[in-house]
């Protein structure tokens, strides 16, 4: 069977690159049912793009390369889209939107877009031999037990990466560019929470409060959650992608509580109350026990001198904790590096010396912050493919 394009992965790129291509096209997919990271996404309601989504809020070797797909593509675009197929969303914080009912509301708008564009879905097909010939590529495939010979003029790697192999995430598009002599960047676990091998913060499991995390080379005002294994929530999960193994992050539990203008106000109106009792008020009590047992806090307010106060407030909100790790692959949203954009174009995001190899997605060396970016890459790169392939 002969297509014009043979897409490997009926994820978020996948299904959005079928529905531009044009001509005969083909998704296979090894799962069950396309989309599976969309479903499970936003809790069930896929937080599908980010309405401040811009290159700055990716990261990448070469941080100019996503430019040109997120530029002729848009966050806006895609709402577009979202509307014309009826599916109402909300706005949360910092952008971010999500499916007022189901993510499998976008699932289905991908389905219904490749329908339209005339896509054929394998599921539960794996491919077992793939080479290059002079018209494009061979592939042998295996489609629940039956074996099939395909070619293609068009390959399109939009397998994703290595995050969350539960469900069936695998290194397969990797491999296949090193097959073709494309360079893959180091990859590792991104968006994902903290670890401690101490177990140092299980006594404070299911905790969180607004909190500054940062290092040298990025901060973000966001929640912090602590877990039995260790750090989570919004504001770990987007340093991760930032952090490197035995590396300190400085954690400021204030970040914008006057906190010293609180406590000295009170220790004139009610001198008397502990120290301790008095932090309860701005902070979680257990997280105040806890920090008790490693920052200074003896004595009641009336005890406490500017000095202390000062120290108490430096301590807060210059706390220093070095992870033993992270969670791997096993949580992680998204895998950071990959197939490097050296040896792929920016506008088309075919490889530069293999015709007709295309990479998308997840598969790239494009990695998006927390909160809809990694969508949105999904979406341009999809699209930038497809319409290249189209006008071929």
């Amino acid at each position: 069977m002969t297509y014009n394009t043979i897409i490997l992965g009926a994820g978020a790129a996948g299904m959005m690159c079928a529905a531009h291509c044009g001509g005969r096209v083909l998704v296979i997919d090894h799962a069950k049912a396309p989309g599976e990271k969309i479903r499970i996404s936003g809790g069930g309601r896929c937080n599908f793009t980010n309405m401040y989504a811009g290159p700055a809020n990716f990261l990448s070797q070469n941080p100019h390369f996503c430019k040109s797909a997120l530029a002729r593509y848009t966050q806006w675009d895609f709402i577009d889209l979202v509307g014309r197929h009826g599916i109402a969303w909300h706005e949360k914080t910092l952008g971010q939107l999500f499916c007022d009912d189901s993510s499998k509301q976008i699932v289905q708008m991908l389905l219904d877009e490749m329908t339209r564009a005339g896509a054929d879905l394998w599921l539960r097909t794996e491919v077992k031999a793939l080479r290059k010939t002079e018209a494009g590529f061979a592939l042998e495939v295996d489609r629940e037990g039956a074996r099939h010979s395909l070619t293609c003029h068009n390959l399109v790697l939009a397998t994703g990466g290595k995050s969350i192999p539960k469900m069936g995430a695998t290194g397969l598009a990797y491999d296949i560019a090193q097959q073709f002599n494309l360079r893959v960047t180091d990859t590792r676990a991104a968006l994902v929470p903290f670890t401690f091998s101490d177990g140092r913060f299980k006594e404070l499991s299911g905790v969180s409060l607004p909190a500054r995390l940062s290092n040298d080379r990025n901060s973000f005002d966001e929640a912090l959650l602590f877990t039995h294994r260790g750090l989570s929530g919004p504001s770990v999960l987007q340093l991760s992608s930032y952090w490197h193994e035995a590396e300190a992050i400085r954690v400021n539990l204030i970040p914008d509580l006057p906190l010293f203008d609180l406590l000295r106000d009170q220790r004139q109106a009610g001198g008397r109350k502990a120290l301790t009792t008095e932090l309860a008020r701005h902070l979680p009590s257990r997280l105040v026990d806890h920090l008790a047992q490693h920052i200074p806090m003896k004595g009641n307010l009336a005890d406490q001198s500017d000095a202390a106060l000062n120290d108490l407030i430096s301590a807060l909100s210059e706390w220093q904790l070095t992870p033993s790790g992270t969670e791997g692959y096993r949580t992680a949203e998204v895998t950071l590096g990959g197939i490097d954009t050296d040896d792929l174009s920016s506008k088309t995001m075919e490889a530069r010396d293999v015709p007709g190899l295309y990479a998308i997605g997840e598969a790239v060396d494009v990695t998006g912050w927390l909160g809809g970016y990694n969508f949105q890459w999904a979406w341009s790169s999809g699209h930038a493919a497809g319409k290249a392939i189209s006008a071929r």
